[in-house]
């Protein structure tokens, strides 16, 4: 019987695991990673993903859903924080302009699309 319970919390954890993959598989798509080589798309202050130059549809709803899940997550995590969604979002926003690496776009806090170099990129002034 306790055997049974094992084999079913397991089996509960390798579900949830699933389900939480989407999120995570979908920035791990070959069309996400493409754009984000390409200078397409970059990381924005705020937190989100955004487009570089003009979109086509297919750009925009790729980047969409991909801010849709952020959110999502930025929500949970706020929440279990006690903070707010704008202040985890800024936060994290920081912390994924500071993992782009050289070739990648980012937004500067004067909103303007910079490419990453080997320095350090230029971060809002909030950034911890």
């Amino acid at each position: 019987m306790m055997r049974n319970s094992v084999l079913a919390g397991f089996a509960a954890l390798a579900a949830m695991g699933l389900a939480a993959s989407p999120a995570l598989s979908q920035q791990r798509d070959p069309a996400y990673a493409a754009a984000r080589a390409g200078g397409t798309v970059g990381e924005q202050p705020d937190g989100y993903l955004g487009i570089v130059g003009a979109a086509n549809p297919a750009l925009q709803r790729m980047v969409d859903d991909i801010n849709i899940k952020r959110r999502a997550v930025y929500a949970e995590k706020a929440k279990e924080k006690k903070t707010t969604l704008e202040a985890y979002a800024l936060t994290s926003g920081c912390e994924a302009i500071a993992r782009t690496v050289p070739g990648e776009k980012y937004q500067a806090p004067d909103g303007s699309w910079q490419t990453r170099t080997t320095a350090p990129p230029i971060r809002d002034a909030r950034c911890p």
